[in-house]
């Protein structure tokens, strides 16, 4: 089944809301997790979230990495009120988290290059209609040695077994996030076309491995 490209922000108020409200839990403390199995119990003192949406996985890091400045990147002014309205109703709580505005574009701006020890992501790689984007600026932000998590969706065969997943994953779910899902899946990658990705854009030092049934996991420290 060819890639086809599905619209690279998700800012409209409806899709937020949903987003924010569904339960994505699991999986969101399954990549924490992750981290500490592949790292230890450490990131560094400068943590990085690519794409960090409603903010669920930058506000996990705040709280197991409590000394770390946690920053969470994303494009969609959407989601990103979510997250700045979560945080400012308790401050105290994350002192080391902020949010920014911020589309990733080739060579475009991005926040204090090479000093962040620890760069994670999920599920943005699909979103990126050019995927090296991602990848540029996974080099540019990470400081020598940096720890690097990434995980996004694969994208299945053929259209029977990606309605399966959608069947098997989010029968439940609302249909914006059903919609969105089977757009999702369409969209991703598979692991050799990540790394050809990884090779074109001069990346050393990571692995990419196939999980389950539906993702792909990005790791290592960046040589």
């Amino acid at each position: 089944m060819e890639r086809i490209c599905e619209p690279e922000l998700m800012d409209d108020a409806e899709q937020a809301r949903a987003y924010a409200d569904a339960d994505f839990a699991a999986g969101d403390r399954a990549l924490l997790k992750r981290t500490e199995d592949l790292f230890g119990p450490q990131l560094g003192p400068r943590i990085i979230d690519l794409g960090c949406g409603p903010g669920n996985i930058s506000f996990l890091l705040a709280e197991r990495y409590p000394t770390a400045r946690v920053l969470g990147l994303d494009g969609a002014p959407a989601m990103l009120a979510i997250a700045a309205a979560r945080l400012q109703a308790t401050p105290d709580r994350w002192p080391g988290l902020s949010f920014q505005h911020l589309l990733l574009t080739p060579g475009g701006a991005l926040p204090q290059e090479g000093r962040w020890t620890a760069v994670v992501s999920n599920s943005l790689l699909h979103h990126l209609h050019d995927p090296l984007v991602l990848w540029q600026a996974v080099r540019r932000l990470a400081a020598p040695g940096a720890a690097i998590c990434i995980k996004d969706l694969r994208r299945p065969s053929d259209p029977a077994a990606l309605e399966g997943l959608v069947q098997r994953h989010a029968a439940g779910a609302p249909p914006v996030l059903r919609r969105d899902y089977a757009q999702s899946l369409r969209a991703a990658f598979r692991r050799v076309e990540v790394e050809a990705q990884l090779q074109q854009a001069g990346i050393e030092g990571l692995a990419v491995r196939e999980l389950d049934d539906r993702y792909l996991e990005v790791w290592g420290r960046l040589a």
